[in-house]
């Protein structure tokens, strides 16, 4: 748990790519993938409709922001196990 005088993390390289995508706006930019290898950064607002790729220890997944992703982690809802 962090504390909440800390604030949310988040990792500096996501906002700038972030930022860079939405200065544009231009359907070019908001195509692209955004590789984020902190998979305990939390997902913002802003990040809603942006495609991100998160690995999981092998391959990087896709992930579509929606509206009941924002608040939680990148890392909750790519696996790192694979059950059998």
């Amino acid at each position: 748990m962090r504390a909440i005088w800390k604030g949310p993390f988040i990792d500096h390289y996501i906002l700038t790519q972030v930022d860079l995508i939405l200065k544009f706006k231009n359907k070019r930019f908001i195509s692209t993938i955004i590789k984020v290898w902190s998979r305990h950064s939390i997902i913002f607002p802003s990040f809603l409709g942006l495609n991100f790729a998160v690995p999981n220890g092998k391959i990087a997944f896709l992930l579509c922001i929606s509206k009941n992703m924002i608040g939680h982690k990148f890392g909750e809802f790519v696996a790192t196990k694979k059950f059998i």
